[in-house]
């Protein structure tokens, strides 16, 4: 296989030198010590006048829509005028934390209709996603979608055709590609600080009723203040239910279970740090092993994906894990593994450790060495010190750099900046529909694969599936 010239060791050598990547790359200290840095981060201080604020809505306020609520408007120049959402009392509140003056409806209908809103954020049920999204670009609204972009892969291509036709600016909210972590791993993944890539370790485990989405449900719940067959849309019809509305997560009629909530994050962060389009082949396992309270969605999912070398990367493989009953207590990491060492992803740090392969390969010890015999050993060092005479002394890298997110920090408020600077500037946000999609379609696959128990191919660069 012809190696990727951006990402093997050999070429990053070329690149800079042993003494360059002490002082560029990595934190200064001890040859071979642990090396602790923060990230460098500018907080953005810019100010506009009440003619130049954007005007946003959100459409859905459960737990993401409150906390996108709560993000956006940290962002300088942004103001929240509306909120749409089928419980009465999530708008009452919304009122409550944002301010009275929200103009608040459980029609997203009569949101798009006002011209005096520039942009939405949707952060509906999965299974709106689509529709709301596309209404939105088509009534003249940027929006912020929540992930997964959508709930079927073949909901993909009509909302990136929508976004193309409208010109609108949409973004995915996957947050963490808009953090300082994944902008550093970029870095370091870019520079070839790990050699050749070889495999990628993923996992998002859980160990709690609230991490595994049984949320709180309000005692008022009912079909008088739950706009339920609003709720059910296209989804197949049934009575009111309040588990199904507050849980819907658990439910594959309105979500996308364990692959679309969390494997879609862990997509989005790898195809960032390595300008990855997709997978090719796709198999997933899991079940319901510990949540068993009527929901149809698995608690455990692992897949493995296997991606074919691009011009950006050389092909690797995936392995990725969700366990929302891990005894462990729970934790989240990416780990992208090289020839070279090793580049661990989690939520606020980077770590860099090396360990690359010996230049020589040695003898003696775990070796058919000391099955010579001890004449044949003699001759065998005699030819090995011919073979492989002495190096001049290295440099010795940093073992180890840890690189962290500086206090106050945070992706999520990144994420939602970012989204509004490319309103105000006209470009592309970092992750806009055709990435959403490229993020969301292999995490929907492994559902596929997972429930149909077989391959599923999927082209990344073409975006469909086969």
């Amino acid at each position: 296989m012809k190696k990727s010239n951006k990402n093997t060791r050999r070429s990053f050598v070329k690149k800079i030198t042993a003494g360059a990547i002490g002082a560029s790359l990595l934190p200064s200290s001890a040859a071979g010590a642990k090396n602790i840095q923060t990230i460098e981060w500018e907080r953005p201080k810019t100010k506009y006048s009440a003619n130049d604020k954007i005007r946003v809505a959100a459409i859905g306020m459960g737990i993401m829509g409150f906390n996108n609520c709560k993000s956006a408007v940290k962002v300088p120049g942004v103001e929240l005028v509306a909120t749409c959402d089928l419980y009465d009392g999530r708008t009452e509140r919304s009122r409550e934390v944002f301010g009275k003056h929200l103009f608040t409806t459980r029609s997203y209908e009569e949101i798009l209709a006002r011209e005096d809103i520039d942009a939405v954020i949707v952060s509906t049920s999965d299974h709106w996603h689509d529709h709301v999204a596309i209404a939105a670009m088509q009534a003249g609204k940027a929006v912020y979608c929540e992930k997964p972009m959508v709930q079927h892969i073949e909901e993909g291509m009509p909302l990136v055709e929508a976004q193309r036709k409208a010109g609108k600016v949409l973004q995915v909210g996957s947050q963490r590609v808009s953090s300082l972590v994944l902008k550093k791993a970029k870095e370091l993944y870019e520079q070839g600080v790990i050699g050749q890539l070889i495999t990628v370790e993923a996992w998002n485990d859980r160990q709690s009723p609230m991490g595994a989405w049984q949320y709180s449900i309000p005692t008022d719940a009912s079909e008088q203040t739950v706009d339920w067959e609003r709720f059910i849309g296209d989804a197949p019809k049934r009575s009111f239910d309040p588990v199904r509305f507050f849980r819907w997560r658990n439910y594959r009629d309105y979500g996308t279970g364990v692959a679309g909530d969390l494997f879609v994050h862990l997509f989005s962060g790898l195809h960032f740090v390595t300008s990855s389009v997709g997978p090719r082949r796709i198999y997933a396992s899991g079940g319901l092993r510990y949540w068993k309270d009527g929901r149809d969605a698995a608690d455990i999912m692992t897949a493995l994906f296997d991606y074919p070398e691009t011009k950006a990367h050389p092909a690797f493989n995936f392995q990725l894990r969700v366990n929302l009953i891990s005894g462990t207590g729970g934790s989240q990491m990416t780990r992208l593994v090289g020839t070279d060492g090793v580049i661990e992803i989690g939520w606020s740090q980077v770590v860099l450790r090396r360990n690359k392969v010996p230049a020589r390969p040695g003898y003696g010890g775990w070796d058919t060495f000391d099955t010579f015999t001890a004449a044949q050993q003699k001759k065998y060092e005699e030819w090995y010190k011919k073979e492989y005479p002495p190096l001049a002394p290295q440099i010795e890298e940093p073992a180890e750099a840890v690189y962290k997110t500086p206090k106050g920090y945070s992706e999520h408020v990144a994420h939602h900046a970012n989204f509004f600077d490319c309103i105000r500037e006209g470009r592309k946000p970092v992750e806009d529909a055709v990435f959403g999609l490229r993020a969301a379609a292999p995490s929907l696959a492994a559902n596929l694969s997972y429930y149909g128990q077989k391959v599923v191919n999927w082209n990344g660069e073409k975006m469909v599936m086969g």
